[in-house]
């Protein structure tokens, strides 16, 4: 057996939570590679709702599923993960399968705008509300910054206080890496 590396294992959660057909979010687009990542998962019969807080970001995005030649099954909204619930309509609520966040900065983009703990504990309520039963959130925390580790214990404080009658949460992650490297914690709806 290998052990996998952080991305590599965030996929293969997304992977046996979603499939053909799936509706899923990317709750932090950046440069879309998990957009694209989910796109061509869940198929033309699917659904990615796809969230950015900066233009940047999504205009990143559009243009990788461009030249990637991705689905036409990707909504992009243009504002944070905290307002996924104002954005995705009614008919998918309780029938998401998958999310996935990448906590931090934008890579390539500017390192001052951060995601924060308050507004990610938000979108993690709203999800809840829309994820499926056994649908996943995995989520990819970047806490190599100063907000990356305030945002870092929010979530854990968090997502430890979770009713495990409701959620099972998981933590997956190097011990012995230099340089605070990410790690993922998984919430799996029951």
């Amino acid at each position: 057996m290998r052990i996998q590396g952080i991305l590599p294992f965030a996929r293969t959660l997304l992977e046996s939570a979603a499939s053909k057909g799936s509706a899923v979010i990317d709750a932090t687009c950046g440069n879309g590679h998990d957009t694209l990542f989910l796109s061509r998962l869940v198929g033309s019969e699917g659904t990615v709702f796809g969230f950015d807080i900066q233009e940047e970001a999504i205009v990143n995005t559009r243009k990788r599923l461009l030249e990637q030649k991705a689905e036409d099954n990707v909504t992009l909204f243009h504002t944070g993960h905290h307002q996924m619930k104002m954005h995705i309509p009614g008919s998918f609520y309780g029938k998401i399968d998958a999310a996935v966040f990448n906590l931090g900065y934008l890579p390539g983009g500017d390192k001052e705008i951060v995601t924060k703990g308050e507004s990610t504990i938000q979108a993690l309520n709203q999800l809840f509300d829309l994820l499926a039963p056994g649908g996943t959130a995995v989520l990819v925390i970047y806490h190599g910054h100063p907000e990356g580790k305030t945002e870092k214990e929010a979530v854990m404080e968090y997502v430890r206080s979770l009713d495990q009658q409701k959620a099972h949460v998981l933590q997956y992650g190097f011990i012995n890496q230099k340089n605070d490297p990410p790690f993922i914690v998984a919430i799996e709806k029951r």
